[in-house]
């Protein structure tokens, strides 16, 4: 999440035992990872592992005897060591991205890039129509993807978030309001179609990246196109509208911010912020009160629109969602309801229609990371709910992998397969270094002796109400969980927690004393292999380097401060990328976002077992790439040969001033700031980052 969108406002009122207590407890145990470099490179031989922390307590909710596990000797031929090949550099504040020494930086396809030859070039004025912005690049610029075309490093297609609006930016002079508080309706259709997401060929030219213009599969998915809802609440009365009676469709996803993929190659992306655009002036059920619906009016007003003459299929009287007809398929008060999932896009077939996953859950949905894929298990796939206070999920599909599955000829239905059916969990986080998973399902028991299905009626209904689902089981409020990752060399998953102002100070003690928690922090965990249960720790603290001994908890230093955690990727080699959406003022005033790297598997202690980012260890955290004034780094994607990094370039100020990503804006200059997607490659044509 942008902290230029989302009001973060603390909606969670449950008793559940907070993050804080958790770390208080946890922290004073000093507990390690266990798993040595060894046993991460028998698990990429398919040995596998049980677990990787020495956390104290069983795999298991209960207790249970367990054969001991003998791991083969691993007799592959030794691996070269992975190392970072680049040194941290010095943070930053000008209107300009900086790039470690030996790369480069170019802006590819803006904000307003056309896309076919439905859309005009963008123009500097803000004059551009609604049309234009429906055929072309979005607005903000967040998660994003590459998918080969034939496998190929030099061709593909992105498939990327359009995040939110700033609207000053989208008009000539800012939004405006007619006399009547109405807002005109060419501004709001222009702001449905800057948000979204879309797909865009690419290919290298030349040794430089380029949009292929009017290609096929060049496409937009805004607020006003039609999709298809699937899984649990396809059909429900939950989900009934005047627009689809039968419940089996809607129109639009918005606020898409983290994202995710699939084995089978299709694309995920996550609907977060999106309880601003809807009102509802009536009587709030408890999901919409749960997860942020408004009671005044929209973010944007889009609502005001209704009405005009020129309004079609109730464009703009939608988001309203105020009970007005006799029933639900009389008015819109379920549109809010099919909002809040996990979307799924084929972006190798423009002929198919985005389609929401309802059995992911519904809430403010951040990333979607996939577990590693094994033939012949279940698929897994990581959420996390980005609000102060809110919870950890994960999808496990009853369906196990099938190799075959990973190019099959219609990959919607292999959606279907593994997204449609299966079981949803929220995360209990132990003081022992455990967790455990709690699932989401209509016999599950709750805090105060009931049932889910008690509460919520049936499995629909919990998913409905996710949030309120995770507070009746007893999940761990966490701080701000956002984007997940997987760690490809050992199955470790890593969750960045960007912050948490709602944390008090009579939550703190010495050994967790932010409250609130301003720099944020990554934690890591290992899951037991029946999905129930988890091993857990803390991987590294943000922190300013002048920070006391007990903020500055990793030792960072000048080289690789850091604030806010926000975007975060493994690449194929097990080099692990994070970026930051930084508010904590020593860190502002020190540098604008950044990207840093590190690779979790060389952090190990002088028995070979994976340890946390510390004092001793901190200088192989490097910080990469810091970008211009005002702005996120957000999104980040690799090409196949991983010598292609992209990066997001969210809100800035002042920001291109040309297609050199590193020229700075000059002093005194104004431009329209553009969020642009960051090409990254080094000059001498090796691969991103190492070696």
């Amino acid at each position: 999440m942008s902290r230029d969108t989302g009001d973060n406002l603390d909606r969670n009122h449950s008793a559940n035992m907070p993050m804080a207590n958790v770390m208080d407890a946890y922290l004073s145990r000093r507990s390690v990872m266990r798993g040595s470099l060894g046993a991460a490179i028998a698990m990429i031989a398919g040995t596998g592992l049980t677990g990787c922390f020495d956390g104290g307590g069983s795999d298991h909710d209960d207790p249970v005897t367990e054969p001991p596990v003998t791991e083969p000797p691993v007799t592959e031929p030794e691996v070269p060591k992975l190392a970072l090949g680049f040194q941290s550099i010095p943070g930053s504040r000008t209107d300009a991205c900086v790039v470690a020494a030996g790369y480069s930086a170019y802006v590819l396809a803006p904000w307003g890039t056309p896309l076919n030859s439905n859309g005009n070039p963008w123009k500097s004025d803000g004059s551009n129509t609604s049309t234009d912005q429906a055929n072309a690049m979005g607005m903000h610029h967040d998660g994003m993807h590459f998918f080969p075309i034939n496998g190929s490093s030099e061709d593909g297609l992105l498939a990327i978030n359009f995040e939110y609006i700033d609207t000053a930016a989208l008009h000539p002079a800012g939004p405006t309001t007619d006399v009547n508080g109405k807002r005109p309706v060419e501004e709001v259709r222009k702001e449905i179609n800057a948000h979204g997401a879309g797909v865009v060929r690419l290919k290298k030219v030349s040794g430089r990246w380029q949009v292929v213009d009017n290609d096929p599969l060049n496409r937009r998915f805004t607020t006003a196109s039609r999709m298809e809802i699937t899984g649990p609440l396809r059909g429900t009365d939950h989900v009934k509208t005047k627009y689809s009676t039968a419940g089996t469709h809607c129109r639009g996803t918005n606020n898409n911010c983290g994202n995710g993929y699939t084995p089978w190659g299709t694309y995920l992306t996550c609907e977060e912020n999106w309880p601003g655009i809807f009102v509802n002036k009536g009587t709030r059920p408890e999901d919409q009160r749960r997860i942020g619906v408004g009671t005044s009016s929209g973010q944007y007003k889009w609502e005001s629109a209704a009405g005009d003459s020129t309004e079609v299929a109730d464009e703009f009287a939608r988001f309203d969602v105020t009970i007005k007809g006799a029933s639900a398929t009389d008015d819109y008060r379920n549109e809010a309801s099919t909002y809040g999932y996990i979307v799924e896009i084929d972006p190798y077939n423009s002929s198919t229609l985005a389609t929401k996953r309802t059995a992911l859950g519904r809430f403010r949905h951040e990333g979607c990371a996939p577990g590693l894929p094994v033939p012949g298990k279940p698929l897994v796939w990581y959420m996390g709910d980005d609000s102060n206070n809110e919870y950890l999920y994960k999808w496990v599909s009853t369906a196990v992998w099938d190799a075959a599955d990973a190019n099959p000829a219609d990959r919607l239905a292999t959606g279907a397969k593994y997204l449609d059916q299966g079981k949803l969990y929220v995360a209990r986080f132990n003081a022992d270094g455990t967790g455990v998973w709690l699932l989401l399902d209509m016999a599950t028991a709750t805090t105060a002796g009931s049932t889910l299905g008690a509460l919520y009626g049936d499995l629909p209904g919990i998913i409905l109400n996710t949030r309120g689902a995770g507070d009746a089981v007893g999940a761990t409020p966490m701080d701000r969980p956002e984007w997940t990752t997987v760690n490809p060399l050992n199955g470790d998953v890593y969750l960045t927690l960007t912050n948490n102002s709602a944390r008090t100070p009579e939550k703190v003690d010495a050994a967790n004393p932010r409250g609130p928690n301003r720099h944020g922090h990554i934690i890591r965990w290992h899951d037991s292999d029946d999905q129930l249960s988890f091993n857990w720790d803390i991987f590294v603290f943000g922190a300013n380097a002048a920070g006391t001994a007990d903020i500055n908890r990793s030792g960072l230093t000048e080289l690789n401060q850091f604030a806010g955690p926000d975007g975060m990727s493994f690449d194929s080699r097990g080099v692990l990328w994070f970026e930051t959406d930084n508010g904590e003022s020593t860190l502002t005033d020190y540098t604008n976002d950044q990207l840093l790297a590190v690779i979790p598997t060389d952090l190990v202690d002088a028995t070979g077992k994976q340890v946390p980012v510390n004092a001793q260890n901190q200088v192989d955290l490097r910080r990469f790439f810091v970008g211009p004034n005002e702005c996120e780094v957000t999104g980040i994607a690799f090409t196949p040969d991983n010598k292609t990094l992209f990066v997001n370039i969210q809100h800035p100020g002042n920001w291109p001033y040309t297609d050199k990503a590193t020229d700075a804006t000059p002093a005194g200059a104004k431009v329209r700031p553009r969020a642009s997607t960051v090409v990254i490659q080094r000059n001498d044509g090796g691969e991103i980052g190492t070696a």
